[in-house]
Formats: C-alpha cells, sequence, structure tokens
C-alpha cells in the first residue's frame, strides 16, 4: 500500500493511492461472493456459477465497481492519516488503472487549507459599542414578565376587539367552491397578530360571540400555493368565543411573586442590572465581530472552490437537521418555498466563504501569538460538557477520545485569539 501526494495551484492536491494486486483480487473475490446469488446459468443452482464463468460471460470487469468501492471507501481514510496537508474537502475520485492481475490505483484530486496573508490584527478602529440601559429597557423587561404571568378570562359583555383570543370556526371559498386547507374548526387566533392572509383578523373585530359573518381577503401574490395566489376568497367565519388576558397589577405584590425582591424598586433594579451584563455580553460579541469583518477585508486568502463547496454543504446538512426535528423534510421545505437544492447552495456561499476565512484568520492569529488551550481550560470545557451530557466527566473524557479533545483544544485557542484581537483594537 502507498500514497503520494502531488501539490497543485490554488492550495489543491492530487494523491495516489496504490492498492497490490493481491488485495485487488481479494476485493474482486468478495464482491463475487456478495453478487453471485444474482446471476442464473443454465446448467448451475442460482448462487454456484462460478467466477470465471460469470467473468466469461459479462466480461472481466463485472466485478470491478463492486471491488473498487470497497477499496476507496477503506484506503482513501486510512491513507490520507499519512499525509503532512490537512484536506478540507470531500476528494474527487478519479481510477487510473483497474484490471485483474495488477495493482489497483486511483486519485483523489482535494482541496488544502490555503495560505493566509495576516492584515495588521493590533490596533484595528473600529466604532464604539454603546452600552446604555434605559427606563424603557427595564420596562419593556417587565412588561414581558408580565405578560408571561397573565391569565386569561372569558369575555361575554362587549364586543372582539385587537388582542383578544378568538374561538372561530371557519371555511374558505374561491370563486364559490371550497379549497384544501380553507377549513378550521374551534381554532383559536389572537387578534391583531397578522398571523392570517390580509386583512381577515381586523373583521373579526366588532364581533359578538355567536355571531356568524364573511370575511372577504385577498391571497397575497407570492403565496405558497400557486392555485390560490393573488385570488379574492370568501370565508364563512362562526365567532365560538373570545378571552382577554388580564395582565397583573405593577405592584410590590408582584414583584414577590415573580422574584426574590419585595418591592417593585427592588425588583427594577435587579432587572437594570441583568440587562446591563446582557447589553455588555451583546456589545463584546458586536465588537469581536467587527474586528473579525475588518480583519477579513485587510486579510489576503484564496479559497479553492471545493473547501467552500464543502463549507456550503455542511451548512445545508445543519439546516436539514433542523427541519428534521420540526418534523419537515428538506424535500417539503423546498416544495413550499419553490427553491432548489442549487438555490439553497447558492445562498448560503457568502456565509460559507466568511466562515472559513474567519477560521483561517483567527487560527494564524492564535499561531502568531503563541496562543494555546491551557490544561486547566480543557478539563473545565470537558467537565461543561459532561455536566450538559449528563455523564461522570471521566467517562466523557474516554468517549472524547484524542481527536475530540484536540478540537476542544483548538476552539479554546480560537475563542482567545479572537478576544485578544477585540481586546486591541482601538474604538473611533
Amino acid at each position: 500500500m502507498s500514497i503520494s501526494c502531488e501539490k497543485l495551484e490554488g492550495s489543491m492536491a492530487l494523491l495516489t493511492i496504490t492498492v497490490p494486486a493481491d488485495e485487488f483480487g481479494k476485493a474482486l473475490t468478495a464482491a463475487y461472493n456478495k453478487e453471485k446469488g444474482k446471476f442464473q446459468v443454465p446448467g448451475f443452482r442460482k448462487g454456484h456459477v462460478p467466477m470465471t464463468m460469470i467473468e466469461k460471460m459479462y466480461g472481466p470487469a463485472v466485478f470491478y465497481e463492486d471491488a473498487a468501492n470497497d477499496l476507496i471507501n477503506k484506503h482513501y481514510p486510512e491513507e490520507i492519516e499519512n499525509v503532512s496537508i490537512e484536506i478540507t474537502s470531500r476528494p474527487e475520485i478519479d481510477i487510473t488503472q483497474i484490471e485483474k492481475g495488477k495493482d489497483f490505483i486511483f486519485t483523489a484530486k482535494v482541496a488544502t487549507k490555503p495560505p493566509v496573508k495576516l492584515g495588521e490584527y493590533k490596533g484595528i478602529e473600529i466604532e464604539k459599542v454603546e452600552v446604555n440601559v434605559t427606563d424603557e429597557d427595564v420596562d419593556a423587561e417587565i412588561e414581558k414578565a408580565r405578560k408571561e404571568n397573565s391569565r386569561k378570562v372569558d369575555v361575554t359583555d362587549r364586543a372582539a376587539k385587537e388582542g383578544d383570543e378568538a374561538l372561530i370556526n371557519y371555511e374558505g371559498f374561491v370563486d364559490g367552491t371550497p379549497f384544501d386547507g380553507g377549513k378550521g374548526e374551534e381554532y383559536s387566533l389572537k387578534l391583531g397578530s397578522h398571523s392570517f392572509i390580509d386583512t381577515f383578523e381586523d373583521q373579526i373585530v366588532g364581533k359578538n360571540v355567536g355571531d356568524k359573518f364573511d370575511v372577504e381577503v385577498t391571497f397575497p401574490t407570492e403565496y405558497h400555493a400557486e392555485d390560490l395566489a393573488g385570488k379574492p376568497a370568501t370565508f364563512k367565519v362562526e365567532l365560538l368565543g373570545l378571552k382577554e388576558e388580564i395582565l397583573p397589577t405593577l405592584d410590590d405584590e408582584f414583584a414577590s411573586e415573580v422574584s426574590e425582591f419585595e418591592t417593585l424598586a427592588e425588583y427594577r433594579e435587579d432587572t437594570k442590572k441583568i440587562l446591563q451584563v446582557k447589553k455588555e455580553d451583546a456589545a463584546k460579541k458586536e465588537r469581536e465581530s467587527k474586528c473579525l469583518e475588518k480583519l477579513i477585508e485587510t486579510s489576503e486568502i484564496e479559497l479553492p472552490e471545493p473547501m467552500v463547496m464543502y463549507q456550503q454543504e455542511k451548512m445545508l446538512e445543519d439546516f436539514e437537521m433542523q427541519l428534521r426535528y420540526q418534523g419537515l423534510s428538506i424535500d417539503q421545505y423546498f416544495a413550499i418555498t419553490k427553491q432548489t437544492r442549487e438555490d439553497m447552495l447558492a445562498q448560503v456561499k457568502p456565509e460559507a466563504e466568511k466562515r472559513i476565512k474567519t477560521s483561517l484568520i483567527v487560527e494564524e492569529v492564535a499561531k502568531a501569538e503563541k496562543i494555546e488551550a491551557t490544561d486547566e481550560e480543557v478539563d473545565e470545557r470537558l467537565k461543561e460538557m459532561a455536566e450538559q451530557y449528563q455523564l461522570d466527566v471521566e467517562k466523557f473524557k474516554e468517549l472524547a477520545g484524542d481527536k475530540e479533545t484536540e478540537a476542544i483544544k483548538m476552539d479554546i485557542a480560537m475563542e482567545k485569539a479572537i478576544h485578544f484581537i477585540a481586546d486591541n483594537a482601538k474604538e473611533a
């Protein structure tokens, strides 16, 4: 077994992997044993046709594809551990020699980590990020707490108004004909939420429980159902019930119920302190983000296209996983949004390039400043992760292994490098 590496232009490399002839022969035999049950030849029981007979009838290459795939899947990940380059893309495989009795040779064209010419990363000038908690901020935060602790009561003595929760039956018609998905029973709708099309909710305002009425609307021209897009529709609606949200009184009693404080004044002061910490954290992140954007502008990196595509595909895979958690497949999403996989890949390309450049630049700064993670920092991070997964820390270390631990070390070093860049920036 051997591998050679030829460096190409544009941070690409060509790996040539040679598998000895005897191993290729064994792979052919394994492919035959796996597939022999599919062949029927007069005079032989199914599954007992000799390999030589099958090769004579179907050609000597009949088992080449299966044997080649098995050898590539086995040896590519093994052999790339023996080269000094850092591979940053999926391989583009090409078979250069495949013949019974000879070595099996294939190549893998891959992207490698490109060189980085760092811009000046000390003293980057950025706009000052202001941190100021206003009375309005505090009021808004406390109002959220009031809404979280609100109660809903039935409304029987007045007409519906914005902010009410209406319980309705409805059925939609276009040109006098009901349409798919246009009917609902005992549906709860917050008036003013604008979750229904056009002026649907507005036309419920002023109606009383028990009323039956028509709601006239027009579907948006960009509506996901093409047969309804831009068309006027009539909904037959029945208002079954109304509920009003009652907020608790803003006083000392409320403060004592939602916090550890006895007075509203103390609760407000604590809320202000919490918001101050949150805003300072957000400002720190914004400061770091601005520094990195400036550093990307002043640094020189030429990204190989396969490296970018690899990042694009990873981003799409992450998005697909998020959809699955929501009970939606990527194909369903494409159908709803009228997009294709190629559309989404093109959309995420700028962000993919930004992520790669950011990572490469920060890593280069860490190297230049000899920024590394300490053993104590790594142990603390492992402890935090073990707690997150509700595992004993030693058990978690065992499961994580050396590769994961090295990745954690790199993550910590990168975080410290980002802090270093931001700490050395100048605010205009």
